[in-house]
């Protein structure tokens, strides 16, 4: 039973009990009542068993205005819900021209729906643990929101400047947050690493320059802190509180709150925007499994049976299919995953491990070509070519068996 059956199986229990709970509340709310002045009384005269009479008063009620079915509203939950839960800056009002910069980036996200259908959905695997990290932390819902703009929620994204991951971390300000980088692992593109860096990043940049304030600290975020707090001071000295709206920045700078409050605007009421949003849990996609002893995908894959391209779209900091615990000691498994097999793979010594070694063949998947198979198996590419006698690399179909040796 996964962990997911089971949660859902103890809310079921919970609702059992919660609903009883309110069914004798509302059983001691009417005992209460007798003087509620929604309720009318009536002086009635019963029959007794001897053919006298007696008087009874008996209440009924006229319009109450909490009835208890109507007040007992079960509001589905998922990713979206729980995330809009923790938006804080939807209520605010802006001034006039700082409005008109987020409605601009309203107006261009709504008139192409099927990109941000695109890009939430790729935000499946990752929405729901980015919030609750977010959340966690007491910051604004919003802030999870950060890479649709930075990198449209795709981990393996790379910029011509040399920035990668979700949040576009360029390599020195990854080095400078500890994030590990070299031919076998880029933290910059592990999302949970990159994403605790990204978060603790936004929160020490607020703290230390700008008494707390995120806006200042996510401008700080795109064009650097010493851009940011030159325009702070020129700002100032011209009678403005150097709030974000106030100053002048480079023009992406300047655009980059008003995207991430016109998708948070957009997300918190799809409906309106011609939005449809995919369906998230509201619980993480991936679990965790700490690793001491190396292992690849490969390997993995077999011994948790799961696919390895499932694997690998979880670990994208992995970059030659395989974990070294001197790089990265964590590795993300779908959520479904038997949660024994995980205790398998965290306590295999090698010996274990040893039995799910190199397999005769490889099934080529989409996505796949010569030079990362050979990488996963640590094989040389021309030794694949030579042994399947492949005239054409380039036209692998999904599918196909490619054998691992010269056997």
């Amino acid at each position: 039973m996964t962990y997911r059956t089971i949660r859902q199986r103890l809310l079921l229990s919970a609702g059992s009990t919660v609903v009883m709970g309110l069914f004798l509340a509302a059983a001691a709310s009417s005992q209460a009542s007798a003087t509620d002045p929604n309720l009318t009384y009536t002086t009635v005269n019963d029959a007794t068993t001897d053919g006298g009479q007696r008087s009874a008063t008996r209440f009924q009620p006229t319009a109450l205005h909490h009835h208890f079915w109507e007040s007992l509203v079960l509001e589905p939950q998922d990713a979206w819900s729980s995330l809009r839960a923790s938006f804080q800056w939807q209520e605010k009002d802006l001034p006039a021209d700082a409005q008109a910069r987020v409605d601009e980036w309203i107006e261009y996200y709504r008139s192409s729906p099927e990109n941000i259908a695109a890009i939430t959905e790729r935000a499946t695997p990752w929405l729901a643990w980015i919030a609750q990290q977010v959340s966690g932390r007491g910051l604004p819902g919003e802030i999870a929101l950060i890479p649709f703009v930075e990198s449209s929620f795709d981990p393996s994204a790379r910029s011509h400047l040399g920035a990668a991951g979700l949040w576009q971390f360029m390599p020195g300000t990854g080095d400078a947050l500890g994030l590990v980088r070299n031919g076998h692992y880029d933290g910059r593109l592990d999302v949970v690493t990159s994403t605790e860096a990204a978060l603790d990043y936004l929160e020490m940049q607020a703290d230390e320059w700008y008494e707390g304030d995120l806006m200042l600290s996510l401008a700080a975020y795109n064009a650097g802190a010493g851009t940011v707090n030159r325009a702070q001071r020129l700002a100032q000295s011209q009678g403005l509180a150097g709030k974000y709206w106030d100053l002048s920045l480079p023009h992406e700078t300047m655009q980059y709150v008003p995207k991430l409050k016109a998708i948070a605007t957009i997300i918190n009421e799809p409906e309106k925007y011609g939005v449809k949003l995919p369906d998230i849990h509201p619980d993480p996609a991936f679990a965790k499994v700490q690793l001491e002893q190396p292992v690849s995908l490969a390997q993995a894959s077999q011994l948790l049976d799961v696919s390895r391209s499932a694997l690998a779209e979880l670990n994208p900091g992995l970059l030659n299919g395989s974990l070294d615990p001197r790089s990265a000691q964590t590795l993300l498994v779908p959520e479904e995953v038997d949660t024994q097999v995980l205790a398998q793979l965290s306590q295999s010594n090698d010996t274990a491990l040893a039995s799910t070694s190199t397999p005769d063949v490889h099934r080529v998947e989409r996505g796949d070509n010569l030079s990362t198979i050979a990488a996963q198996y640590n094989l040389d590419q021309q030794d694949l070519i030579r042994w399947n006698a492949i005239e054409r690399p380039e036209a692998l179909q999904p599918g196909q068996l490619l054998s691992l040796s010269g056997q």
